[in-house]
């Protein structure tokens, strides 16, 4: 049987910048032809948010201040997700090709990796890996040196500012903003902060150009995406694909036939019935994924499932904020009280609005993602939080 949806294989293929060959070409062109041809690229932040990456290294470069990082988030907590573990074992090299890269274009000398705790098995590999870095970065008379830093299994350390303070040594809690990080980011300097598989699209742009790279996506959507697919499939796994594919497409090639929901984005992104399979697409322009695809098919009680999901928030609230630290404990016991009959069906219409208000005063996207799935939930699904 013929595959339904495109396969791709740019961050994968060719396992290594082999002797950093793309990264020491790369380095003998000017800033500003690199950062014309991300922008001509499209690429946009694989982390889910979506930021175009040309225009936040070019707002870090023009900051007058001599001392900047490069920072990868490779935190990785979002439930369902787990592609960013997979690239950084196979192809580490053009992770940090990026990563440098990125180094010479806003002038930085030094750069992070903000390794998942729960990644803590990858260390010894990674650290072999840098250190073969290091020496063609010397090779390659690169002044930029790359350091691993763990995090200690927080969710909220996934966002940026929350990040910065955890490798900073202080509680992982977002930051207000702005600044934001390209004007104050790590240790208050200018700081570029991308996701794991953002930096190695960068290579992958700077290897066969932007016009190649463009011929992959929509018009909203360019190149292609990582996804980490799991849940009642028969192909569970890391799969690269084309970006902005309907998701009917994706279903029929990875559901198991009785698909009835889609979760896109992990826990803070939006659940996909089967009535808008055909409608929904995959990508920026629709529905946008930081990588995670879970299926559920029809065995599966979707009021389970969004109670997973906010005791998943209700644990991982740093609770800085009271619109996420009370707003994720109101949602759970509210649907708990409809389940029981203890509160009218009309209730869900009030924990509706609670959501829509965390989506508007949360401080970070913690609590303000909260309502997506929730509503996308309940509406498409609200007889299964009755019976």
């Amino acid at each position: 049987m013929a595959e339904l949806v495109q396969r791709v294989d740019l961050i994968f293929g060719e396992y290594s910048d082999e002797k950093y060959k793309v990264l020491e070409e790369t380095l003998s062109r000017s800033n500003e032809d690199i950062i014309k041809d991300l922008l001509n690229s499209g690429l946009k932040g694989r982390g889910g948010a979506g930021f175009p990456t040309a225009m936040k290294w070019k707002y870090a470069a023009e900051q007058p201040v001599k001392e900047k990082y490069v920072v990868c988030n490779a935190d990785e907590g979002e439930p369902g997700t787990f592609k960013d573990r997979e690239i950084l074992s196979k192809v580490p090299r053009k992770v940090f090709s990026g990563m440098a890269i990125c180094a010479k274009v806003i002038g930085a000398k030094k750069g992070f990796i903000y390794l998942r705790g729960e990644y803590r098995f990858m260390l010894p590999a990674l650290q072999v890996e840098l250190k073969e870095f290091h020496v063609y970065a010397k090779k390659l008379k690169l002044d930029f040196t790359i350091e691993i830093k763990m995090g200690s299994g927080a969710y909220i350390c996934g966002e940026e500012s929350a990040l910065f303070e955890s490798m900073e040594g202080k509680r992982g809690e977002p930051r207000n903003k702005p600044p934001y990080p390209t004007v104050s980011g790590y240790l208050s300097k200018p700081t570029v902060i991308n996701n794991v598989e953002t930096f190695v699209n960068v290579v992958v742009i700077c290897r066969i150009g932007p016009v190649q790279y463009r011929k992959l996506g929509t018009q909203d959507s360019r190149g292609s995406k990582v996804f980490s697919v799991s849940g009642d499939t028969p192909k569970p796994g890391i799969y690269e694909l084309e970006l902005g594919m309907p998701l009917v497409r994706f279903v029929e090639e990875f559901g198991d036939g009785d698909t009835k929901a889609v979760q896109v984005g992990g826990a803070s992104g939006f659940c996909v019935p089967m009535k808008k399979f055909k409608d929904t697409i995959i990508g920026f322009e629709g529905v946008p994924t930081g990588g995670s695809m879970m299926i559920f098919n029809s065995s599966r009680s979707m009021y389970n499932v969004l109670h997973n999901y906010l005791g998943f928030f209700e644990e991982e609230s740093c609770g800085q904020c009271t619109p996420c630290r009370v707003g994720c404990q109101q949602l759970k016991k509210g649907i708990e009280a409809v389940k029981r009959g203890d509160k009218p069906v009309v209730y869900l219409d009030q924990l509706m609005k609670l959501s829509e208000t965390m989506k508007i005063t949360a401080k970070c996207g913690l609590g303000q993602s909260v309502a997506n799935s929730f509503s996308s939930i309940v509406n498409n699904f609200k007889e299964e939080m009755i019976y």
